[in-house]
């Protein structure tokens, strides 16, 4: 029996998604629930896994762009696992049949310079000549595989601008097509660059408070928690959580003529995964103790790193923290992300002189920056906002541990 296997829906708005990497080849034998491709849609990579057993023939190549319930294999149930030297012998008989191949190949190479004396050599497409346009690229340099010499757009498209005179040493290059998700995420950048009022503010925070309450109880916090960590995320969650209590506008988004708020706070945490920027969601973290922020955040890291994100972990989000502090960065403006009206950049803790009580001292500071859509959050909100914030975390024992750090952490 051939049976078809079509694209699942990742998600109840993905229409297509794109063949990212065969993990077979053609005519391979799989078993059933074994991976057989890695696809892309707009939200994640996920695994494809083989419905049944049998030989596995590809309907479709990688890169390839694939709707929705379309079929892009099919395997023949009957067909019968191969032995272990089965698979060796059937190349190794081949083998001599390619060798006559090469005697007919000089036959086309002689008539190749013939269609490049034609008019149209060089000579770009309507469209090819639109985006050489674009590139700053003169059609002089481009070599056209089109008919008679003629530039394609496919030529076009493949072009690059010159780098110069060289003067020695390696000069390559690469060019790779971007994940379906990337390109997602690069549309929804530039998207929220250009459609929203976007604004960002800045404040500094003292970090001593919440080194001394880790330095005394992540060990046991460890201890007591199965390895789990007392890290800087729980206490920035909790702090934004009180602040959109607090200002509730923040924590709202447009739609058309209408300001859609929300009486939960589902945070996006932007974390790096092999396949790029992911934003995993934070569900009713209003409702989770310090435990609980810390064990759903090292959850969602783990399957962003290891691939197993899905789309419904990254679906939602009503405010979103992102931590450019780990790779160092000082200062940063995050970008918004879209529907969402506001992002919290975190960054790097470095020992700075302060002024404390008429003297100088030196403590670790970190700058946060509140990136805010000015359509839906004036300056009062968005300033008063991460006021609060900092507020909370220069005093997180009365402000978000109820005075009790113990009761707090569940020790």
């Amino acid at each position: 029996m051939i049976l078809e296997m079509k694209v699942p829906s990742p998600g109840e708005s993905i229409k297509e998604v794109e063949i990212a990497t065969w993990l077979v080849k053609d005519g391979d034998y799989v078993e059933k629930d074994q991976a057989i491709a890695e696809v892309d849609s707009d939200k994640a990579t996920l695994e494809l896994p083989a419905e049944m057993s049998g030989i596995i023939t590809l309907k479709a190549e990688e890169g390839d762009a694939v709707a929705v319930g379309a079929v892009v294999c099919l395997i023949d149930t009957d067909g019968v696992k191969p032995s272990g030297s089965t698979p060796a012998a059937a190349p190794v008989a081949e083998a001599p049949k390619a060798a006559p191949a090469p005697a007919t190949a000089p036959a086309p190479v002689a008539s190749a310079p013939a269609p490049a004396a034609s008019y149209a050599a060089g000579t770009p497409s309507p469209a090819a000549k639109k985006i050489l346009d674009e590139k700053n690229i003169a059609p002089a340099t481009v070599s056209g595989t089109g008919k008679g010499g003629r530039i394609t757009k496919d030529d076009a498209v493949n072009a690059v601008p010159s780098m110069g005179t060289p003067t020695g040493g390696n000069r390559g290059q690469e060019r790779t097509k971007l994940s379906m998700l990337r390109r997602k995420v690069a549309e929804r950048l530039v998207a929220a660059k250009n459609e929203t009022a976007m604004l960002t503010t800045f404040n500094e925070v003292n970090m001593t408070p919440i080194n001394l309450i880790r330095n005394e109880y992540k060990d046991a916090f460890k201890a007591k928690h199965g390895g789990l960590g007392l890290g800087y995320m729980s206490f920035f969650t909790k702090a934004v959580t009180r602040a959109l209590e607090l200002f509730p506008d923040v924590n709202s988004m447009m739609d058309g003529d209408h300001k859609i708020a929300f009486d939960f706070a589902d945070i996006s945490i932007a974390v790096s995964g092999p396949k790029g920027l992911m934003v995993p969601v934070v569900r009713n973290a209003e409702n989770l103790t310090f435990r609980g922020v810390e064990a759903d955040i090292k959850r969602l890291a783990l399957k962003a790193r290891d691939g197993q994100i899905t789309v419904d972990d990254m679906t939602g989000g009503t405010f979103t923290i992102t931590n450019g502090g780990v790779f160092g960065s000082m200062l940063s403006t995050p970008i918004i992300n879209p529907p969402q009206s506001g992002i919290l950049g975190m960054h790097n803790i470095i020992e700075r002189p302060i002024a404390v009580n008429g003297k100088v001292e030196i403590h670790p500071m970190m700058y946060v920056a509140l990136s805010y859509d000015h359509r839906i959050i004036d300056g009062r909100e968005s300033v008063g906002f991460l006021v609060a914030v900092k507020e909370a975390l220069e005093n997180p024992l009365e402000l978000l541990m109820g005075g009790n750090a113990k009761k707090a952490l569940e020790l």
